[in-house]
């Protein structure tokens, strides 16, 4: 009985521990370039994985991580909800980006949970984040010109859901730098012959529950199997950033993984 009671109350404090880790934010900084020079490159928010059936980050808590932060533009990395009732508590956090003031605006793609709506909802979904300044991209791109540069922003909708569409996705890219957003990063083994400079996207949550490796991602795809779950890594040459998310699906703990705010400077020179 004491033997019980004992694995009882250490796994209690397991338990515990596990849930305040989904509100330690890890805020990451990622300098594409050693010499980078301010004037001529891009910052980057990236935010991924909202999941706010179970997120432990208010908006006020972000509004104060975001602080006095310089912002070029949003990138916004899919799976925001699964549930209709959630859609309203995606409002306040919008609304802080956008008090932001990105320079060049908010992007963002859909992920897999975010597909779980019904049709109906998910157009609910599209529209409320399309009314606070979201470009919502669909295997589609939108182009921005800085100082005199072109930078082409590529949205490629969820891999994991068969969504993607990737000649779509480039089919008005122009001539420049190419910046892909998307939600699953297993795209990245699919795209030999479409160039990107650098691909931002989330998905596997830094495993959420690591012990000590997310063997329970095997399922999800070929990287997880590589163990290729979190951070900056490249293929074919080019670098693409996997962002552990800010919420958590499933239980709302985190063992061996953190929340993250991540911001990248990207030269366009």
């Amino acid at each position: 009985m004491i033997y019980a009671v004992i694995s009882l109350i250490i796994i209690g404090i397991i338990l515990y521990k596990a849930y305040k880790n989904t509100a330690d934010i890890q805020i990451n900084h990622i300098n594409l370039d050693s010499d980078i020079n301010i004037d001529s490159s891009l910052s980057i928010l990236h935010l991924s994985d909202f999941h706010l059936e179970n997120i432990s980050l208010t908006p006020h808590q972000l509004a104060k991580k975001l602080e006095e932060k310089k912002i070029d533009f949003i990138a916004l990395t899919g799976d925001f909800l699964d549930r209709k009732r959630s859609i309203p508590k995606l409002i306040p956090y919008l609304q802080v980006l956008n008090n932001t003031q990105p320079k060049y605006g908010i992007y963002a793609v859909l992920g897999n949970h975010d597909y779980v709506l019904k049709k109906g909802n998910l157009q609910h979904l599209i529209d409320i984040l399309e009314q606070h300044h979201c470009h919502v991209l669909q295997n589609a791109s939108h182009s921005i010109t800085i100082n005199n540069k072109t930078v082409n922003i590529i949205g490629i909708d969820d891999f994991s859901t068969n969504r993607s569409n990737i000649p779509l996705a480039y089919k008005n890219v122009k001539e420049g730098k190419n910046i892909v957003l998307t939600h699953d990063p297993n795209i990245v083994l699919e795209m030999k012959d479409y160039r990107f400079d650098y691909l931002m996207a989330g998905h596997f949550h830094g495993g959420q529950i690591c012990y000590p490796k997310a063997y329970h991602l095997a399922k999800m795809g070929k990287l997880p199997r590589k163990n290729i779950i979190k951070g900056l890594h490249t293929i074919h040459g080019a670098p693409f950033y996997i962002n552990e998310g800010l919420g958590q699906t499933g239980v709302n703990i985190r063992i061996g993984s953190r929340p993250e705010i991540s911001f990248h400077n990207l030269s366009i020179s």
